[in-house]
C-alpha cells in the first residue's frame, strides 16, 4: 500500500507541469512552432555545458561556504566551552573562599566567647574564679571548638602606678617581649628548641599588658608584656579602639614551618554601647585575648572537604602591604585563573584567594565533532542534491508506471468489494431459505431421529453463515471500511438475548450461565448493539468450547466502579474460592485482565483517574466474561489476538473455528475507543475484559426496558450460600420491580410479615436438607410466602424433596422475561406450576407485542417469503406477501391498514430502495394534505397525525454502504439474511408499544 500513498502525492505533478505550460503560453503567445523548437534546442542542448559549469560552481561554492561555516562553528563552540570552564573555576574558587571565611569566623566567635568568659569570671569576681591552671585546663578541653587555633593567651591591662602592687600579687615581674638576641617568646611557644636568653624586665612605661593566662603550650609567655612587641602593640591598640578582632601580618610558625596570624580581642570592664568613641573604648579596656591561627592547616582542611574530579590549585595571599603568600606553591602557571576576595573580619587587612586548574584543559571534542559532522552532513546534502538532479528522469518513468499500477489496484479493490457483496448476497439468500425452512420443519411433529437430523443441518447452516460473517468482517477490517452504528439500545435485553443463544449448549455441558449488570449502567445507551453482541458472543462461544465444568459469568460495570469490583482476589485466597465465585471453582483474576489498560495507569487510586464524568453524555463500560475452563497455556498467550492463530494444532480439529474471532473483537473494541485484555491460568480458567465508550440516551423517544407493574411493592427473600449467585438473582428481581434481601440462613428472616416470595438455590436447599413441610412449619398458614427453587437444568430435580406439588422450580440461566412468566404463573395463576424452560417466556412476550399486527413482507424469492411469513405468524402477526416493489407500492399506498413492512432490496423491475422512496413520497403528500386539513385525520377508525409506516430492509449485503443507502432511501432499519424469527421480532418491535396498536 506504500506506493498508493506515493502515487497520491505525485498526482500533483501533472497539475504543476500544466500550470507552467499555461504561464509560458501567456508570456509568449506569439511564438511559432519553429521558435518553440529553437527555444527547446537552446534550452536543453546548446546550454547544457553552461548549466553543467554553473552546477559545478554552485557545488564548489556550497563546499567552501560550509567549510567556513564549520570553522566558525568550531570557534564559537570552543569559546563557549572555555567560558563555561572559566565560570566553573570562578564558582569553585568563590565556594572555597566563602567556606574558608565561614570556618575562620566560627573560630573567631569561640575566641570572643572565651574573652567574655574571662571578663565574667576573672574581672567580675572578687576574688577571681580563674587562675593559670584553670585557664590552661579549660583552653585544652575546649580546643575542639577552635580546631584552627594553635594556642590562646590572655594579657591584662596594668598602669605604671599599679605595676608594683600587680607584680607583688602575681609573684613575678613584668618582662620585655624581645630579648637582646631578638628572639621572641612567641617563637619559643611555638615549639622552638633553640636556646634563647632570658627575657629582660620590661622598661618603665605608662601602660603594660602582661600575660597572666595561657595554654600549657604557651605558659612560658606568662609575665611577658605584649605592648613591648611592635606588631603585638599595634594589634592591641587597634583592637581596643575598634572593639573588634584584629589580625597581624602573616608570620612563620617555628614548629610547623607554616604561616599564621594572631587574632586579638579587647576585654572591657563593662558592656559598651555600639556607638562608643575610641577614647571610651580605650578607657574601658581591661585586658586582651589573643589566638594564633594556622592558615595553612585551615586551607588544607577546606580543600580536603571539597575534593572533586576537577581539582584546582589554591593560593591565599595577604595583600595589605604588597603580596604575601600565606598558602600555596610559588609556581604561577599561565593558564586560566580566578581571584576571590577574602574577608576575615579585620577591615584593615586585605586577603585574596587565587585559583587555577591543576590539569590542562581537554580538547574541545564536542566542538570538533559537531563542526566536522556538520561539514559531513553538508557534503552529503550536496551529493544527494546532485544525485537527485540526475535521477529526475528515472523518477518520471517510475511515476507513470506507478500511476498505471494505482489504477489497476483501484480496479482490483472495486472488484473485490463487488465480489464480496455478490458472494454475500448469493450465499445468504439460499441460506435464508434453508435455515428458515429447517426452523419451520422443527415446529412440526417429528420423531427423535428426525429432530436430531434437523438440528444438525440447522447447526451446520448457522456455522456456515457465521464463517461468512467472520470472513466479511476480516475483509472490512483489512480495507478500513468497517464502521460502527450509533443507535439507541437496551443493554440488559441484549445480554439476555445473548445468554439465550448459549443456554442449550451450557445445559448439555452442565455449566452455569449468569449475567450481571450494575445498577449504575443506564438502561438505554447509544452505540452499535450488533458489534457489542458480536464481541460478547465471541467471548462466550470460546468459553463454552473450552469449559467442561463450573460456570461462565458475564458482568458489566461502569469503569468508575473498578475500585470495588474485585476487592477479594479469589485466586490467592484458597478459603474464598468456593464462596466468592458463581460455582465455587477458582477463576483467573479479573483485575489482571484490565490492570494494563491505559485508563488505569494514571495513579494508584482508581477514583483519581481521568474517567468520564457521570454528568457527561459519554460513559465507559467495562465488560468481563469469566469461565472455569482449561485456560490458555502461558506460551500461547502472547499470540492470542493474532489472526488465524490458535493455541495448538489440535484445537481446530477438536473444537473447530477459524482463529480470527478474537482478532476481530480487538479491532471492534478499538473502534469503540476501548481496550481489550485477558487473564488466564491453565486448568483454572480465563477472564476476558474489554472497555467501550458509549453515549447516554438523552432522547425520550426510545422506551427503556419494559417492567411489569404487577410486581411493584413485592418483597422477596433470596437464600443462597454463594454471595455472587445471590447478587445475580437480586439483579433480575430488581428489573421486575421486586425488592429483595439476601441471606444464607432462612431462619433469620422468619419474622418478616411482608414477605411475598422466597427464592432458594437448589444447592443451598439440598445442603440444608429443607423440605416443603419444614418450610411451611416456619410460617403461619396465612403468611406462607411462595417458594421458588432456582435449579440448574443439569441437576436432577427428581429427588424426593422436589416431588412436592407446592414447589415452583425456575430453571437457570435467569433472564427477566423468563423470570417474569414464572412468577406470574405461580403468583397469579394462568399456567401449570413447574418448570419454565428456556425460550417459553420469550415467545409469550413476543407474541403479545405482535398479536393482531398487519405486516407486509416483500421479496421476489418465494422461499424467503414463506420463511419470513411463517416466522412472523408464530408471534401472532397477520402477514401479507408481495413479490415485487410495484406490488408493495400498491399495498402501501395510503391510506392502508398495515403496521409495518419488511422489504427486500434486490428485486427485478424495481428494487427496494426505489420502492421505499416512492412510498415515502406518497406519505409526504398525504401528511401535507393532513396538515392543511384537506383530508380527514380519522382513517380506518384511527386518528392519524403523521403517516409513516416502518419499512425494514431484508438484505443479504452486509457492507456498510448498503446500510447507509437504506437510511438514505427512507428505511427505518434492516435485517441481514439469513434471519430468524426473533431477529425479525426485535427489529419490528421497536415501533410497537405493549398492548397497543400502531397509530
Amino acid at each position: 500500500m506504500t506506493w498508493f500513498i506515493i502515487a497520491g502525492i505525485m498526482e500533483q505533478k501533472p497539475r504543476i507541469v500544466n500550470q507552467i505550460k499555461l504561464n509560458f503560453s501567456l508570456v509568449w503567445p506569439e511564438l511559432s512552432l519553429k521558435s518553440w523548437r529553437t527555444h527547446l534546442y537552446n534550452q536543453y542542448f546548446v546550454t547544457r555545458k553552461v548549466r553543467e559549469t554553473w552546477r559545478r560552481k554552485l557545488l564548489l561554492l556550497w563546499i567552501v561556504g560550509w567549510i567556513v561555516f564549520s570553522l566558525s562553528l568550531l570557534w564559537y563552540m570552543n569559546s563557549t566551552q572555555v567560558e563555561k570552564r572559566r565560570e566553573t573555576l570562578g564558582n569553585m574558587c568563590d565556594e572555597r573562599a566563602r567556606m574558608l571565611q565561614d570556618q575562620f569566623n566560627v573560630s573567631m566567635n569561640h575566641l570572643q566567647a572565651l574573652a567574655i568568659l574571662v571578663s565574667t569570671f576573672h574581672h567580675s569576681k572578687n576574688p577571681s574564679a580563674i587562675d593559670q591552671a584553670t585557664f590552661a585546663r579549660y583552653a585544652e578541653r575546649t580546643a575542639f571548638e577552635r580546631p584552627l587555633t594553635s594556642g590562646v593567651a590572655y594579657a591584662v591591662k596594668v598602669l605604671h602606678s599599679e605595676r608594683e602592687q600587680f607584680e607583688r600579687m602575681q609573684g613575678w615581674t613584668i618582662k620585655k617581649m624581645y630579648s637582646s638576641k631578638k628572639s621572641t617568646a612567641r617563637d619559643q611557644g611555638d615549639g622552638g628548641s633553640t636556646e634563647v636568653t632570658p627575657q629582660e624586665i620590661s622598661p618603665v612605661a605608662y601602660e603594660y599588658a602582661p600575660v597572666i593566662f595561657a595554654q600549657d603550650a604557651y605558659k612560658h609567655v606568662v609575665s611577658l608584656d605584649m605592648l613591648s612587641g611592635h606588631e603585638d602593640r599595634e594589634n592591641i591598640l587597634r583592637a581596643r579602639e575598634v572593639g573588634k578582632g584584629v589580625l597581624t601580618a602573616p608570620f612563620p610558625l617555628v614548629k610547623s614551618n607554616r604561616l599564621g596570624v594572631i587574632l586579638t580581642y579587647a576585654v572591657y570592664k563593662s558592656e559598651l554601647p555600639s556607638n562608643a568613641t575610641p577614647n571610651e573604648r580605650i578607657e574601658a579596656a581591661i585586658g586582651y585575648l589573643g589566638g594564633i591561627f594556622d592558615i595553612e592547616a585551615l586551607v588544607d582542611k577546606l580543600l580536603h572537604q571539597l575534593a572533586c574530579k576537577q581539582s584546582i590549585s589554591v593560593n591565599v595571599y595577604d595583600t595589605t602591604n604588597g603580596q604575601i603568600r600565606m598558602y600555596g606553591s610559588n609556581q604561577t602557571g599561565r593558564g586560566m585563573s580566578h581571584i576571590s576576595a577574602l574577608n576575615f573580619g579585620d577591615p584593615s587587612r586585605k586577603h585574596e584567594m587565587h585559583c587555577r586548574f591543576t590539569q590542562k584543559p581537554p580538547l574541545p571534542w564536542l566542538a570538533i565533532t559537531t563542526s566536522f559532522g556538520t561539514l559531513v552532513i553538508a557534503f552529503l546534502i550536496g551529493y544527494i542534491f546532485s544525485a537527485t538532479v540526475t535521477r529526475i528522469a528515472k523518477v518520471e518513468d517510475d511515476y507513470h508506471q506507478m500511476m498505471e499500477l494505482k489504477k489497476r489496484a483501484e480496479a482490483a479493490d472495486v472488484a473485490k468489494s463487488q465480489f464480496l457483496a455478490t458472494v454475500s448476497h448469493e450465499i445468504r439468500t439460499p441460506m435464508n431459505g434453508v435455515l428458515g425452512m429447517l426452523q419451520m420443519l422443527m415446529d412440526t411433529e417429528l420423531d427423535v431421529t428426525q429432530q436430531d437430523y434437523v438440528r444438525t443441518a440447522q447447526a451446520s447452516g448457522k456455522a456456515l453463515v457465521s464463517l461468512i460473517n467472520t470472513v466479511l468482517d476480516q475483509a472490512k477490517i483489512e480495507s478500513g471500511k468497517l464502521e460502527l452504528e450509533a443507535v439507541p439500545f437496551n443493554l440488559r435485553s441484549l445480554l439476555d438475548d445473548t445468554l439465550s443463544l448459549f443456554s442449550g449448549k451450557a445445559q448439555e455441558k452442565g455449566l452455569e450461565l449468569a449475567v450481571y449488570v450494575s445498577d449504575q449502567v443506564p438502561e438505554t445507551l447509544v452505540g452499535d448493539p450488533g458489534r457489542i453482541r458480536q464481541i460478547i458472543t465471541n467471548f462466550m462461544g470460546n468459553s463454552i468450547k473450552f469449559t467442561e465444568r463450573g460456570h461462565i459469568y458475564l458482568t458489566v460495570h461502569l469503569v468508575d466502579e473498578a475500585a470495588s469490583l474485585w476487592e477479594v482476589e479469589t485466586e490467592t485466597d484458597p478459603q474464598s474460592r468456593t464462596n466468592n465465585t458463581l460455582s465455587g471453582y477458582a477463576v483467573a483474576s479479573r483485575k489482571r485482565s484490565w490492570e494494563n489498560f491505559s485508563i488505569f495507569q494514571h495513579g494508584s487510586n482508581p477514583f483519581d483517574r481521568p474517567y468520564v464524568s457521570s454528568s457527561s453524555d459519554q460513559i465507559t463500560l467495562i465488560i468481563s466474561v469469566e469461565d472455569t475452563g482449561v485456560g490458555i497455556p502461558y506460551e500461547a498467550q502472547s499470540r492470542i489476538f493474532t489472526p488465524f492463530m490458535q493455541v495448538g494444532p489440535s484445537i481446530a480439529r477438536i473444537h473447530g473455528g477459524t482463529g480470527i474471532g478474537l482478532s476481530i473483537s480487538k479491532c471492534l473494541v478499538g473502534l469503540m475507543k476501548g481496550e481489550i485484555g485477558f487473564a488466564s491460568r491453565p486448568q483454572i480458567g480465563s477472564t476476558f475484559t474489554f472497555t467501550a465508550v458509549l453515549t447516554r440516551n438523552r432522547s425520550n423517544s426510545t422506551s427503556s426496558e419494559y417492567k411489569p407493574t404487577e410486581f411493584y411493592g413485592m418483597n422477596a427473600l433470596i437464600v443462597d450460600h454463594r454471595a455472587v449467585r445471590a447478587q445475580v438473582t437480586s439483579y433480575h428481581l430488581r428489573r421486575l420491580g421486586i425488592k429483595s434481601e439476601l441471606t444464607t440462613n432462612l431462619s433469620q428472616f422468619l419474622s418478616k410479615p411482608s414477605l411475598n416470595m422466597v427464592l432458594i438455590d437448589k444447592e443451598t436447599w439440598s445442603l440444608e436438607a429443607i423440605t416443603w413441610s419444614n418450610f411451611a412449619s416456619m410460617f403461619t398458614s396465612s403468611t406462607i410466602p411462595k417458594l421458588f427453587i432456582l435449579a440448574n437444568p443439569t441437576l436432577k430435580n427428581n429427588s424426593p424433596s422436589f416431588q412436592d406439588v407446592n414447589l415452583n422450580i425456575i430453571l437457570k440461566p435467569l433472564r427477566a422475561s423468563m423470570l417474569q412468566v414464572s412468577l406470574q404463573r405461580a403468583l397469579f395463576g394462568g399456567g401449570d406450576k413447574g418448570n419454565c424452560r428456556n425460550g417459553v417466556a420469550g415467545n409469550l412476550s413476543l407474541g403479545s407485542l405482535l398479536q393482531g399486527k398487519r405486516i407486509l413482507v416483500v421479496d421476489d424469492n418465494s422461499v424467503n417469503l414463506r420463511v419470513a411469513a411463517g416466522a412472523l405468524k408464530k408471534y401472532g402477526a397477520e402477514v401479507t406477501t408481495a413479490d415485487s416493489g410495484k406490488r408493495a407500492i400498491e399495498f402501501l399506498k395510503p391510506p392502508h391498514t398495515f403496521d409495518a413492512c419488511f422489504m427486500d432490496i434486490q428485486m427485478p423491475e424495481m428494487d427496494g430502495f426505489e420502492a421505499t422512496r416512492r412510498i415515502r413520497g406518497m406519505e409526504a403528500v398525504l401528511n401535507d394534505r393532513i396538515k392543511r386539513d384537506e383530508v380527514c385525520r380519522e382513517i380506518n377508525g384511527k386518528v392519524i397525525q403523521n403517516w409513516h409506516i416502518p419499512i425494514l430492509a431484508m438484505t443479504a449485503d452486509v457492507i456498510q454502504a448498503t446500510h447507509e443507502e437504506c437510511l438514505k432511501s427512507g428505511m427505518d432499519g434492516y435485517v441481514s439474511k439469513p434471519f430468524e424469527g426473533e431477529q425479525l421480532y426485535r427489529e419490528v418491535a421497536r415501533f410497537f408499544k405493549p398492548n397497543t396498536k400502531l397509530s
